[in-house]
């Protein structure tokens, strides 16, 4: 059913104990791809259009269990392999791209701390980013028989009139002195700033001789800064993957929810407009933060006009050049395509270890459709688990039938969080703008929201 070869233990391992945790595994992810072949030539234009200095922005909207943090994740693996660093965070209530009290900020340091790179695929690579421009630097300072920090200066001059570029320059010239003298508290220091993590001016200025930290209100910038910096170093750029932008939609705030949308409009100008060099974003989120016209980025009326869709793509017509894609949820073909490719990651890759026949691929669906309907192919998160667990049971109990344990396998549906009754009472978001919920600004009669966008593994439809 299959053709691929021996699959390395760590990453049956890592499959295997991501999918009986209900997680999306951080290797190994295409030894459970199927299908999505437009969807990701899509996102590989936006890859190499961010590769050849551009900039790029993608909304991936799905359903509750369509899949779209699997396809994130997957994305940023292809991303990474065709040489851009890639970082990705999932927004939480402490996690915004606009507050004023830290919370962008949190943000900003959980990407720094996800910088990946095909080297370093599972974070923490802002430092070897560095080095990786320190490097060059000296060897082309070597080469040219001029001082490295002619190299660097020259190198960093762009950045320089850049927004705070300047001191985001002079913070990479402290890393390489600390590297030429080996001084690592000075070294510590400058990852630690381009890691946000300094939190008072003076202190910056006492270790580095800066002005200027990483703030609320510059996280962007300072990503733009990253961008360009990441392509200095030898990359080809930025790609920055947020999902679960549904606690955007979230928010009971209104003003703070539309300063969030306000910094969305902000990064989709930039890009729509190539105003940016070597960075591309995309998003995750559900139909309801897209469209919903009372809290969704619908009732931005400039988000509307931007992101509003092709109105002939209707039916089986799609149009995946704009700015937004939206994911289908899987089919049958496709779970049966799923399930025998978890049987051969199960069996190492060795066909003839397999634990299961092609016909018991098919029991188990009839066996779940018969039990919860269709909807254990639209949201199939416990079905996978289930299925899994009966791998389990059948390899360390050699001998037995998988007709005897399918009867007593209990697969339930996920109830759908992006379905919980709106809050009556809006809160103080940190933004001290506390106070209730303002009126809608459309005629919208919608009284749900999502509570969480947890959807880490409701697909492989990819």
């Amino acid at each position: 059913m299959t053709s691929e070869g021996p699959i390395r233990p760590k990453d049956r391992d890592a499959v295997l104990q991501s999918l009986r945790a209900g997680v999306v595994p951080r290797r190994g992810q295409h030894l459970i791809q199927v299908g999505r072949q437009a969807e990701i030539k899509t996102l590989l234009d936006d890859i190499h259009r961010v590769s050849d200095g551009g900039s790029a922005f993608r909304l991936i909207i799905g359903s509750y269990g369509s899949g779209k943090s699997f396809f994130l994740s997957l994305v940023r693996a292809v991303a990474m392999e065709r040489k851009l660093v890639t970082a990705h965070a999932d927004l939480t209530p402490d996690r915004r791209l606009q507050s004023a009290g830290g919370h962008a900020r949190s943000l900003y340091q959980e990407l720094m701390r996800s910088l990946a790179t095909r080297t370093k695929p599972d974070g923490g690579a802002l430092a070897a980013v560095m080095e990786r421009f320190v490097t060059a630097a000296i060897s082309d300072a070597q080469q040219r028989g001029v001082s490295p920090s002619v190299v660097i200066q020259e190198r960093l001059h762009a950045l320089s009139e850049s927004v705070g570029g300047f001191d985001f320059a002079a913070v990479v010239e402290n890393y390489w002195r600390a590297h030429d003298t080996g001084n690592d508290t000075l070294k510590s220091d400058a990852v630690r700033w381009m890691r946000g993590e300094f939190t008072t001016k003076v202190d910056a200025r006492k270790a580095l001789g800066v002005r200027r930290i990483v703030e609320d209100a510059t996280v962007y910038d300072d990503l733009k800064l990253m961008g360009r910096f990441t392509r200095l170093a030898g990359f080809g750029g930025l790609f920055v993957c947020l999902d679960e932008l549904v606690n955007l939609f979230k928010m009971t705030n209104s003003r703070a929810r539309s300063n969030n949308y306000e910094q969305v409009l902000r990064i989709l100008n930039d890009a729509m407009q190539g105003s940016v060099e070597g960075l591309g974003f995309v998003l995750g989120g559900t139909p309801e933060f897209l469209t919903d016209s009372r809290r969704g980025l619908y009732s931005y009326a400039a988000l509307q006009s931007r992101l509003a869709e092709n109105t002939f793509a209707t039916g089986d017509l799609v149009d995946n050049s704009g700015p937004v894609l939206r994911l289908a949820s899987l089919t049958q073909e496709d779970v049966y395509v799923l399930l025998g490719k978890l049987r051969h990651v199960y069996s190492s890759g060795d066909s003839s270890k397999y634990l299961l026949p092609d016909e018991a691929l098919k029991g188990f669906m009839d066996h779940c459709f018969e039990r919860v309907g269709e909807a254990y192919f639209r949201t199939p998160r416990n079905t996978i688990k289930e299925f899994v667990h009966l791998l389990a049971i059948l390899e360390q109990n050699p001998g037995t039938s998988w007709t005897e344990f399918l009867r007593n396998v209990q697969v339930q549906i996920d109830s759908n969080p992006d379905k919980a009754p709106l809050p009556e009472d809006a809160e103080d978001d940190g933004d001290g703008t506390g106070g209730s919920e303002s009126a809608p600004t459309s005629g919208s009669t919608t009284t749900e929201r999502p509570t969480s966008g947890d959807d880490d593994l409701s697909s492989f439809r990819l």
